[in-house]
């Protein structure tokens, strides 16, 4: 049997440009009711960027939430109405200045789900072009190529933090290994 909840309410009790925070009010698989608070979010999109010396495209940035700077995968928001696809081709460009010519789907993850919707799709990015490096005005990024067995081993120390860069590196990794990553 599939565990569920029933959805009975859902009250809004803040909105910003990021996400919005709702409080719900679900009905239980025994019928008892409990309320959860849920954090709604239009999701984000993260590329995993491997050139042919087998280096790793990877970001610099100062994360808040975490106190400290963080080198992950390039990633970003969603827009309203943008698809995935469309998400990953234009913060790469943003970010490192290049132009997929194609995205391969490699993950898709909930990053938080007992308090979030976010949902974050990882594509390998292949084709590359030169474009413009163009972040937003609030982000300061440092793009670096990383050798791949190197990202690796730092995700396995412990020295990667940021999850969805956890779970690109060892999926991308575990997937060649095996003959099932399109180079």
């Amino acid at each position: 049997m599939a565990h569920t909840e029933e959805l009975l309410n859902r009250d809004a009790l803040d909105r910003n440009p990021v996400f919005a925070h709702e409080r719900w009010q679900v009905r239980l698989e025994n019928g008892q009711t409990a309320g959860r608070e849920m954090i709604r979010h239009p999701g984000g999109v993260a590329i995993v960027v491997v050139d042919a010396d087998d280096r790793l495209l990877m970001v610099r940035q100062y994360r808040s939430g975490m106190g400290q700077e963080s080198l992950e995968i390039p990633a970003g928001k969603r827009d309203p109405g943008e698809t995935p696809e469309d998400c990953g081709r234009r913060e790469l460009e943003e970010e490192c200045g290049l132009i997929a010519g194609g995205l391969e789907p490699l993950a898709t993850l909930y990053p938080t789900p007992a308090y979030c919707d976010e949902k974050i799709w990882i594509f390998t990015a292949k084709e590359l072009t030169p474009g413009h490096v163009h972040p937003d005005e609030d982000e300061f990024i440092t793009a670096e190529w990383v050798p791949l067995a190197r990202a690796e081993q730092m995700v396995l120390a412990g020295e990667i933090e940021d999850a969805k860069t956890q779970i690109a590196i060892l999926k991308y990794t575990a997937l060649r290994r095996k003959g099932e990553v399109h180079e």
